[in-house]
């Protein structure tokens, strides 16, 4: 099967299987010929942004002055 993939061919190839997920398609991860975990794209649907740090800062906020603001 094609979106079969080794755990190690995932860590070697890491960047080829980031694009392919953006494309829509999805693997199972196998370690020792067994299912380990699925990679799959994220529907819009499914995720909420509660809020974009990079609007407030570009690249984001250091974690450790966010906490002290808190």
């Amino acid at each position: 099967m094609k979106n079969l993939i080794g755990l190690k061919d995932l860590r070697e190839k890491i960047n080829y299987y980031s694009k392919q997920i953006n494309r829509g398609q999805s693997f199972i991860v196998m370690r020792k010929s067994q299912p380990l975990f699925r990679l799959s794209p994220v529907e819009d649907d499914e995720w909420e942004t509660l809020i974009d740090f990079t609007k407030l800062k570009k690249g984001g906020l250091d974690i450790d002055d966010l906490l002290k603001r808190l």
